[in-house]
């Protein structure tokens, strides 16, 4: 009975965060706000990033009534080169776990897309996110020690409709996963991302509002429903934890089947 306790014991070691610290962006709704409740469950202490501090607030709470320690980090992404006062605070901060998730998304079609809006989605989605990658990272290269994982899209893959900003910055986001891993991983530090598929946010408001194409979408999912941020959020722990320590350079799709349809 022993073996069997203790194999258990090492089983639940492999996904433990705990001593751990994750920070993680866009983490006031929707998935981000999961994967740091979730990651707090595990055992992390976190960082959470957001536009508003009003906005955090529930997350911040949700993790503060598990018994996990949080600070909040005012920042807007899409301008995140202005933010200087905090990226220089985060360059002193010993991160474990970063958690690229905040982005944004503007629908149009291609001929009416407007170049600040371009401009806007390509800075948050891809801009800022290699800015405070390369921020975060040098720590962790420094302590040999890390985990990065950024949030992709199925339109990592695909093209997608009257969304042409936000396909760019996606596929970047999977090329630059791809990238980072091979620089890093002999170094420590492991990049993967998450492709979400269909998921219930704000970002697919639009979509599941109108009922054909809600329906044209849900044809195409085996699993027959939306996501939510929970079906997200247990992958992100997993992939953050030691059980998944030979995991590099990987883009996970979870997305109910959706790409081997």
């Amino acid at each position: 009975m022993s073996g069997a306790t203790n194999h258990t014991n090492w089983l639940e070691n492999q996904f433990s965060l705990a001593g751990k610290k994750a920070l993680v962006t866009g983490a006031s709704k929707g998935i981000g706000a999961q994967i740091a409740i979730d990651m707090a469950h595990a055992g992390a202490d976190l960082i959470l990033v957001g536009r508003t501090e009003d906005s955090l607030q529930k997350t911040s709470s949700a993790i503060s009534e598990i018994g996990r320690n949080v600070q909040s980090i005012i920042c807007d992404f899409a301008e995140i080169s202005t933010s200087q006062e905090m990226l220089s605070q985060l360059s002193k901060m010993e991160i474990d776990i970063l958690v690229n998730n905040a982005g944004s998304i503007s629908r149009a079609p291609a001929i009416a897309t407007k170049s600040d809006d371009w401009h806007r989605i390509i800075e948050i989605n891809l801009n800022a996110v290699f800015q405070l990658t390369q921020i975060v990272a040098e720590g962790m290269l420094a302590r040999k020690s890390g985990a990065i994982i950024n949030i992709a899209s199925l339109l990592s893959f695909q093209g997608g409709i009257n969304v042409p900003a936000y396909a760019a910055s996606k596929h970047a986001i999977a090329g630059l996963t791809k990238s980072l891993a091979n620089e890093w991983g002999a170094l420590g530090v492991r990049v993967n991302a998450i492709a979400p598929g269909y998921i219930e946010t704000d970002n697919t408001q639009a979509l599941r509002d109108d009922p054909d194409r809600s329906a044209s979408i849900l044809s195409r999912i085996p699993v027959a429903r939306w996501g939510t941020p929970n079906d997200i959020s247990p992958v992100a722990v997993f992939l953050a934890s030691h059980a998944a320590r030979y995991i590099n350079g990987e883009i996970v799709t979870v997305d109910g089947g959706w790409m081997g349809r």
